[in-house]
């Protein structure tokens, strides 16, 4: 408010002090406008005008001549007259009239009334006076009453007049009145005096040189019309400006002439006058210095000759100046005479002409930083001495040296570096100066350092070194964190000069630092020269290792990372679990983790954590183990009714033991639970004799129960006693126990049992037969000692009875037999393809559960004629690259397990290599001897081979280009001749795809036509220029049709139509109106561009020189070609020059128009549509602008053009002469201006802005413009406004302010001349709260309007607003979020100059533009060129005032509708948690509903297709995933999921197979002998022992995706506090992704763009069913398990009720979490994507793998919201945090932990592969192999479906508790 009333206060005085001029303090103003009239012979009346100001009254003295009487009248201040009755008329009256106040009067008013010679003379002189004209300003009297200057002299006069702005324009026209009444004190004539005069503030010009007027009239009509200048006040510069420009010969300045020199100032000096006046007096000038008002009267007498008493004249104010017009010119008048007669008078003649000829030949020399030497030609003459003027060609203060006349060199020095230097050299000789010798110098750049080095970097320091610079005084070093950041960041360190090696510390670990040395040199710096280097991430612990890892606990090592270590967090997590741990260590590096879960998979990582921070992690994974059997189960004190049984505890963290007896031949269960520390029970109640199974399991705390340990026991037989003389009992004898048979292979399996009272059997005899009968039984005699034994070998998937039974002496115990099965000749299963490249694929399948001999694999050909070809690999192979097939060909492929008894089924499939060929050839520009052909590159094509074959007789042409080509030309053909074009692809390994060819004839030879007579051409005339378009300046493009419809005459009429309408234009070229030309038909060609002629005659020469083109009607390409070929710079487009486009058509386009049409309308283009014949009007209308009355022109034929031409042609020049060009606004076009495209403020240009960043704007869509305080945006005018601005228009800005927006004013924008004088601008005042718009009116006065009150000071507070300034010819309104707030009057304003620059952000005190700029956000920046647009715009940027019914769609905005909606379903009970869905349609939106709580995301699951959009939700912010590359374009293929990550292990080691026996009796185990190479399956040898099991294997490649699911069940909305859920997953996330990148890192496989895939390796141990329960955890890679029944499906629930809709809020529904798989391909590149690399040889079976169970698929789900802010936008996370820091600390993995999973390598991975495989060998026709039923396989790599081959569809069973057999093997579970 005090800044606005001082403001005002100001402008008020200025005003009046404008108005009324007073005189100086304590000075009465003198009387004016004295006149005389003769009433009488005796009467003379005299009257004058008052003064201004105040006075009492006037004093009168007149004399009379020649006797000399004086008398004094006294006249009152209402009288302004007296009237001399005594008048004599031969006398002369010389009158002084006088103001009185008080004790003080006025400076005299004089004037003279001449004696009267005669009546007649008498009447002429009266007539005279009283037709005299006045001035209308205070003046003298009229030159014939006052001095004239009647010497004979002559003299060249120049004045130099301060024009500067505070001259103000109506003092100047004072001045002009001074000047005009000096001039007629002069004999004014070419050879008489002649004057000249420069007007000067901060630059000078000249108004007039002194041979350019040559009466007096001229000069003072000049006078008149002298305009006022305004700026600063530079005497020093205008002293120099003159002395070179207006006294040379050339400006008429003549030798021998005196030279008088005239300033009038009116006040201080903003430079240096001193050297510049003693210049001007040492070349003889002499200098008058008049001041007025502030006038510093020491400068005025420094630069004036002397004497100062004659010399100087100072008066008080501008209206008092009429007082020393006499005195003046009576000085000057008499100096002119002496100095005349000085020149003349001398002893020497006047020198010749020569004498005062400048220096010759100016040489510069040793040029350095800081000076040069400036050499010359002696000029001709006594030259006394000479005169070097030089100064900063840019602008800056001159300075100049003076040296004798004998030398002829200096040097310059105390310069500036890498500037121009204009030098001038003058020869000064007595009386005169010769002009200037003129040249000039660039200094040097300062020497700057060189071999700067970053070195020695640590996570915290890092050494700087350079090369020293000569002569420099010291270094300044810079140095700051790249990342955006506090600008305080930066750092500087000063060095001596003696110093090039500095140390940095504090650094920020793993931070990329950008380091700038400066050579200084006093108080000025040399160019920098920067590095950047990253500082070292803190090291993390190295080598995590896992040891006694059990069921329940595990122990971690790791190695040291340093001894700045702090200490050490470890962070576990179930793979696949929701929870995780987190404990700090210490500075231990051991640790043992309990409590662990049996079974699990956890993934581990620890951290080192320093003082400046916690280092990466390093990870790894374990399983802890499966709960320990109770061991040793055994029986004891066995009686008739009961027996012991007892056992050792498995751990000592069982809770209960589970004790089952069951009888052997049937009858109820018994179950007793036992306390854990006890370890034996007793049975009671059994039967006698009776056999019973007893099953043993353990119980742990966490209810994992562990496997049941099976012992088989008999009771006693009870006896009778005869009673005789003697009694005796026989010994009992018992049957084995715990029989079972395992270890089924497809020929063998193993029997054991435990022996009973191995003392008194003599052997055991074991027999065994198929069930079937149809082979004899057969019995195995074994000794007492062995336990077990192998039997083989057996038939394949047979079931056999094998029993057992003791012989004692005294016969057969009891036998004990059970039922085993061999296992079948299983076939592979999961036949897939991956890795597909043009001449290989790569098949991987899973192995049967049965060992097999190997593998054989037969593959053919089937798109194709080839050969059937087969290889066989080892039993260890599951996967293998078939290489050197035909390329884009299907084969047929099958895989055939081998076993020693046989073969398996084939699994069979599909597969296809990528097609190495072209695509969309076609031959263009056919001609009778030529033609061309083009295609679309392929991508990895390295070179093409391009034939040429005459069909008629073969001929052939070839040759051969390089990759990049695309198109090839064939000359010299046969005219009217059919040719075929072939082109092949070639890979760099010379790989050759199949031809694509195509065929074309030649043109046949055209018929002559008949001679004409000869007749005479007339010379071409050119079109006269229209008046309506000699203004136009446009950049113009016409778009002609050039079908076949058109035809040749039609076509000529086309040309004649271009030729007419062109030359109805004024000016070609860069400075008028620019034209090119585009012929389409089915691809448009280019006829010239915008810049290609300058003059209308080429222009039109080359219109006439058009050839047609011919072919289909391709509108919508054509009009893409000029948008992205000829409205290019390239082209010679033009900044802010009107864009027209003219598309001429005759029919409907064969492609589509709309969306070019409508992107070229939103960019600004003005399109106008002329069609006819066959046109079709809707499409004019789309292609066409807005209005379409104005655009779109229809004619019935050609012959109909001159119709609409002069419409046409009158539209166009409208167009091209139109101050503003066409904008999008709000969906529509409207004339103004796009200032951010103009500023570079937009997505694809701003990062080439110096400090400028982009943040989110009002909506996450918008983007917004951080403007920082080193950002000064300026731009020149003539580009952004070349024809000014309007003089209506709307100013509109979006922005924000900032805490850090200073307190000062800053302009938001305004525009500054050449001088950086302001024009016109808008100003915040942060610190009084005010809005202030100025600008020159069209009198060139300088006016602003300030705007204050409650609703301007809301853009003060901090939040985005929207401000529209609308500019008229009478007000200034203000517009303030689409509301009104105020309205001033203003005068219209008068245009702008366009040589100087608009600026952002400039601080008001700013001088230049080197100052900082004030920071803010800017959003949008137009200027609309109608005062309207305020009223119509309707602010849809702000959240607040959005109404979507009345707003276009927001940027990259998504769609929430679909077709059609079928009816709810009836409410039902919830299903069951669903498999992930595939992507439904988009459901309808619903209408707007009360904010519901955010709900709790499940647990994250594989990567599935992008699903409906959901509503928004609060983001967690993870760390940015990194970008994906662009994709090339592929089929569309189905989302599979995401496999689990494996964990790497080592392989196994390798037993050495066993030799092959024949089959025989069971003898002693062999030996295992060295590897045999393989041969024909035979029998079966002995089998080895089993060894312990390997390592887990490496993780395999990418398994299939899986079938796509139902849609999924909407989720129940949860509160906030479930968020925490989503936290705990983010974390456990970070950990499991980390794991899946070793295997691509490892294998160098680039995965495809859409999602991590695993193919399962080997099969693991069994993994030990779980209990039923809902959807299980996904499991690590081993076998997979079989699928569960799929349960019912849960009738739809009911739709909740729709909440109202929110606050906006973060986009997302859940957490973002870590960095994930690449997403979806983004926009479709040209070709397919890349292959997938090789995957890892598999590793050994693993350990055991938990599969888990789906749970049944859930109903879809209701449709879900749409909120189209989320869909994309800009810097998404910067959300709120509502992470719960009390309960969970976020962990940050690593970043280079994660694998950028892009397309695949341009190189072939496999360039020099060569196969570990059997060469392929043909197959038989008459192989079974070859039937062709196999199913197409497509790799997930190339996004094509996958399927698996088993032929049998996997079902899992619910788990239950095993009965019957011990510990089964998991591929045994159906």
């Amino acid at each position: 408010m005090q800044f606005s009333v001082r403001l005002s206060l100001c402008l008020l005085g200025f005003l009046l002090v404008s108005l009324f001029p007073q005189p100086a303090r304590g000075q009465v103003s003198s009387p004016r406008r004295f006149r005389a009239k003769i009433l009488s012979p005796n009467k003379l009346h005299v009257s004058w005008k008052e003064p201004k100001g105040a006075f009492e009254s006037y004093k009168v003295l007149y004399t009379t001549l020649p006797d000399g009487e004086q008398k004094e009248v006294q006249v009152s201040k209402q009288d302004a007259k007296l009237v001399i009755g005594d008048f004599d008329p031969l006398k002369e009256y010389n009158f002084k009239i006088f103001a009185v106040s008080g004790q003080q009067q006025s400076k005299p008013l004089q004037a003279k009334h001449e004696a009267q010679r005669s009546g007649i003379a008498m009447v002429q002189s009266q007539r005279t006076r009283d037709s005299s004209v006045t001035a209308e300003n205070n003046e003298i009297s009229e030159a014939e009453e006052g001095f004239m200057c009647n010497t004979a002299a002559i003299s060249d006069i120049v004045i130099l007049v301060d024009g500067s702005w505070s001259i103000g324009r109506i003092n100047f026209r004072l001045v002009r009145t001074f000047l005009e009444n000096l001039v007629r004190a002069f004999n004014v004539g070419s050879d008489k005096t002649r004057i000249g005069l420069a007007q000067y503030s901060g630059d000078p010009r000249i108004e007039w040189h002194l041979n350019a007027h040559s009466t007096k009239e001229a000069v003072i009509d000049a006078v008149k019309n002298l305009p006022y200048k305004g700026g600063n006040t530079l005497t020093g510069l205008a002293l120099t400006f003159i002395l070179e420009n207006s006294f040379k010969p050339e400006a008429g300045s003549r030798p021998g002439v005196p030279k008088i020199g005239i300033l009038i100032t009116d006040g201080k000096s903003q430079d240096d006058v001193l050297p510049p006046a003693r210049n001007l007096r040492d070349a003889g000038i002499e200098l008058f210095a008049i001041g007025v008002k502030n006038a510093d009267e020491l400068e005025l007498k420094a630069i004036a000759s002397p004497p100062e008493e004659t010399h100087v004249y100072n008066v008080a104010d501008f209206s008092v100046m009429s007082d020393i017009v006499e005195g003046l010119t009576k000085t000057v008048c008499d100096r002119v005479d002496k100095l005349d007669k000085e020149i003349k008078g001398g002893a020497a003649p006047a020198p010749p002409p020569t004498s005062v000829s400048p220096p010759r030949d100016l040489v510069t020399s040793d040029i350095t930083a800081r000076s040069f030497r400036v050499a010359w030609t002696h000029a001709p003459g006594q030259v006394e001495k000479y005169r070097v003027v030089y100064y900063p060609a840019s602008g800056g203060q001159p300075d100049e040296k003076v040296v004798q006349g004998t030398e002829n060199s200096v040097e310059l020095n105390y310069l500036n570096s890498l500037t121009e230097y204009q030098v001038a050299v003058f020869a000064i000789y007595r009386s005169s100066a010769s002009e200037a010798l003129r040249g000039s110098a660039t200094t040097l750049a300062l020497p700057m350092v060189n071999d700067l080095e970053l070195f020695d970097i640590t996570h915290s320091t890092m050494m700087v070194r350079w090369k020293v610079a000569a002569g420099a005084t010291g270094y300044m070093i810079l140095y700051a964190p790249l990342t955006e950041g506090d600008p305080a960041d930066e750092k500087e360190v000063k060095v001596a000069d003696s110093v090039n090696e500095v140390e940095l510390e504090g650094l920020t670990p793993a931070t990329e630092y950008t380091v700038t040395v400066y050579a200084m040199y006093g108080e000025e710096a040399s160019d920098p020269m920067t590095s950047q280097q990253t500082t070292l991430p803190l090291t993390p612990a190295r080598n995590l290792r896992f040891s006694d890892v059990d069921h329940s606990s595990a122990r971690l090592s790791w190695d040291a990372s340093s001894r700045k270590v702090k200490g050490y967090r470890i962070m576990y997590v179930k793979t696949n679990g929701v929870q995780t741990n987190e404990v700090d260590v210490g500075s231990v590096t051991t640790w043992l983790l309990r409590n662990l879960t049996s079974l699990t998979e956890y993934t581990v990582g620890v951290f080192a954590i320093y003082d400046e921070g916690q280092a990466e992690a390093v990870t790894d994974s374990f399983t802890t183990k499966t709960v320990p059997d109770p061991l040793d189960l055994k029986s004891s004190d066995i009686s008739t009714d009961s027996f012991r049984v007892s056992w050792q505890h498995a751990t000592s963290d069982v809770v209960l033991y589970r004790l089952t007896w069951t009888p052997t031949d049937g009858g109820d269960s018994e179950e007793v639970l036992v306390d854990g520390h006890i370890n034996t029970y007793l049975i009671k109640g059994l039967s006698p004799a009776s056999e019973y199974e007893v099953l043993l399991a353990a119980i742990y705390n966490n209810e994992a129960e562990s496997d049941e340990v099976i012992l088989v026991e008999s009771t006693i037989k009870r006896t009778t006693t005869v009673a005789t003389t003697t009694t005796t009992t026989e010994a009992p004898r018992f049957g084995v126990r715990n029989m079972r048979i395992d270890e089924e292979t497809s020929f063998s399996m193993r029997v054991s049992w435990q022996p009973v009272d191995s003392r008194n059997v003599r052997h055991y005899r074991l027999n065994y037969v198929s069930s079937k009968g149809d082979r004899a039984e057969e019995t195995r005699t074994v000794p007492t000692g062995q336990s077990s034994l192998v039997l083989q070998p057996l038939l394949s998937d047979t079931e056999y009875k094998v029993a057992i039974t003791p012989v004692y002496p005294e016969g057969d115990g009891p036998p004990i037999s059970r039922m085993g099965r061999t296992l079948p000749l299983s076939a592979p299963k999961n036949l897939r393809v991956s890795e597909e490249w043009y001449n290989r694929f790569r098949i991987s399948w899973d192995v049967p559960p049965s060992p097999t001999m190997g593998y054989r694999v037969v593959y053919q050909p089937v798109s194709a004629p080839g050969p059937a070809l087969e290889t066989f690999v080892g039993e260890d192979v599951n996967t293998m690259l078939i290489v050197n097939l035909l390329s884009g060909t299907e084969y047929s492929v099958k895989v055939i397990a081998s076993y020693t008894t046989g073969s398996s089924e084939a699994l069979s499939g599909r597969a296809k290599t990528l097609y190495l060929g072209v695509t969309n050839l076609n031959i263009y520009q056919v001609r009778m001897t030529s033609l061309c052909t083009q295609w679309q590159p392929h991508r990895h094509a390295s070179a093409y081979r391009v034939v040429l074959e005459s069909l008629p007789s073969g001929q052939k042409q070839e040759t051969k280009l390089g990759g990049g080509a695309s198109r090839h030309c064939f000359n010299n053909l046969k005219p009217n001749t059919q040719y075929k074009i072939s082109v092949y692809a070639q890979l760099l390994d010379g790989t050759e795809g199949p031809g694509v060819s195509a065929t074309e004839r030649t043109l046949p030879v055209p018929t002559p036509a008949p001679t004409k007579p000869p007749t005479t051409t007339p010379l071409p005339t050119i079109p006269p220029a229209k008046e309506v378009c000699k203004a136009a300046k446009a950049d113009l493009v016409f778009l002609i049709d050039g079908s076949w419809s058109i035809g040749d005459d039609n076509f000529l009429k086309i040309i004649r139509f271009l030729y007419s309408t062109t030359g109805a234009l004024d000016r070609i070229g860069p400075d008028g109106t620019q034209v090119a030309i585009v012929q389409f038909s089915d691809d448009a060609r280019t006829e010239f561009k915008l810049n290609s002629y300058n003059d209308k005659e080429r222009l039109l020469d080359a219109i006439n020189k058009i050839s047609y083109k011919g072919g289909n009607t391709k509108t919508g390409r054509a009009i893409q070609h000029v948008k992205e070929n000829i409205f290019t710079a390239a082209a010679g487009l033009r900044r802010g020059i009107p864009n027209v486009l003219v598309v001429l058509t005759d029919g409907r386009s064969q492609d589509d128009v709309n969306k070019v049409s409508k992107e070229m309308q939103m960019a600004g283009y003005i399109v106008f549509a002329l069609g006819f014949a066959d046109a079709d009007y809707g499409e004019l209308v789309s292609i066409a602008s807005k209005p379409s009355d104005r655009h779109v022109f229809f004619v019935d034929d050609l012959d109909a053009f001159k119709k609409i031409e002069e419409k046409l042609v009158t539209f166009v020049c409208e167009a091209a002469t139109a101050t503003c060009p066409s904008v999008p606004m709000s969906g529509s076009t409207t004339p103004g201006f796009r200032m951010m495209e103009l500023f570079g403020l937009v997505e694809n240009r701003y990062n080439s802005v110096s400090g400028v960043s982009m943040v989110p704007g009002t909506f996450n869509t918008f983007p917004c413009f951080h403007l920082h305080s080193d950002a000064f945006l300026a731009q020149p005018t003539k580009y952004l406004h070349p024809e000014g601005l309007p003089s209506d228009y709307t100013i509109t800005l979006l922005f924000r302010l900032l805490p850090d927006t200073p307190e000062e004013p800053f302009a938001l924008w305004e525009i500054l001349n050449k001088n950086n004088e302001p024009l016109v601008g808008v100003i915040l005042d942060n610190g009084g709260k005010t809005l202030t718009f100025f600008n020159n009116d069209y009198k060139g006065e300088f006016q602003t309007v300030t705007f204050e009150g409650p609703e301007i000071k809301k853009l003060f507070y901090g939040s985005f607003h929207k401000l529209h300034i609308a500019i008229s010819k009478t007000s200034a309104k203000v517009v303030i979020d689409c509301k009104m707030v105020a309205e001033k009057n203003i005068n219209a304003a008068g245009n702008i100059t366009t040589d100087g620059v608009e600026v952002l952000g400039r601080m008001v005190r700013s001088r230049g533009n080197k100052d900082n700029s004030a920071p803010f956000q800017l959003q949008i920046f137009d200027i609309v060129c109608s005062t309207s647009w305020a009223n119509r715009d309707k602010c849809c940027e702000l959240p607040g005032l959005r109404k979507e019914a009345d707003c276009p769609a927001m940027p990259k905005a998504c769609t929430c509708t679909q077709d059609s909606k079928g009816p709810p379903g009836p409410a039902g009970p919830p299903g069951g948690p669903g498999i992930r869905g595939a992507r439904g349609d988009r459901g309808e939106p619903g209408p707007v509903g009360p904010t519901g709580p955010v709900g709790e995301t499940g647990v994250p699951g594989p990567q599935g297709p992008q699903g409906p959009q959901g509503p928004s939700g609060r983001t967690i912010i993870g760390p940015p995933g990194a970008p994906g590359e662009r994709g090339q374009k592929g089929d569309a293929g189905q989302q599979g999921n995401q496999g689990i990550p494996g964990r790497p292990g080592g392989p196994g080691r390798e037993g050495p197979a066993g030799q092959r026996g024949l089959p025989g009796k069971d003898g002693p185990q062999g030996r295992p002998g060295p590897t045999g190479t393989m041969g024909t399956p035979g029998a079966p040898g002995a089998p080895g022992t089993t060894g312990p099991p390997g390592k887990q294997g490496e993780l395999g490649p990418p398994g299939p995706p899986g079938g796509k699911g139902e849609k999924g069940e909407r989720g129940d909305l949860q509160s906030t506090s479930s968020v925490q859920a989503i936290a705990r997953q983010v974390c456990e996330q970070l950990i499991q992704s980390h794991m899946a990148r070793y295997n691509s890192i490892l294998n160098q496989a680039p995965s495809p763009p859409v999602s991590i895939r695993t193919v399962p390796g080997p099969p693991g141990e069994p993994g030990r069913p779980g209990s039923p329960g809902s959807q299980g955890e996904q499991g690590p890679p081993g076998r997979p398990g079989s699928h569960g029944q799929p349960g019912s499906s849960g009738q739809p629930g009911e739709r909740g009720q729709p909440g109202e809709k929110g606050e906006k809020g973060s986009p997302g529904v859940g957490v973002q979490g870590p960095r994930g798989p690449p997403g979806p391909p983004g926009a479709q590149g040209q070709g397919r994507p890349g292959n997938q690399g090789p995957s890892g040889r598999p590793g050994n079976p693993g350990s055991p793998g938990r599969p888990g169970v789906p749970g049944p698929v859930g109903s879809s789900g209701p449709p879900g919201y749409c909120d189209p802010n989320s869909c994309v936008g800009y810097n998404v996370g910067e959300g709120e945090d509502i992470t719960d820091a009390g309960r969970l600390s976020a962990v940050q993995l690593p970043p280079n932990v994660f694998q950028n999973y892009g397309e695949a390598e341009e190189d072939d991975p496999y360039r020099y592969y060569q196969p570990n495989y059997p060469a392929p060998r043909p197959v038989s026709p008459d192989d079974p192999a070859l039937a062709l039923d196999d199913v197409e396989l497509r790799s997930p790599g190339v996004h094509r479906s996958t399927r698996s081959l088993g032929g049998e569809e996997e079902t899992v069973e619910p788990k239950r508790r095993l009965k019957r057999g011990a510990k089964t093997l998991s591929g045994l579970i159906k």
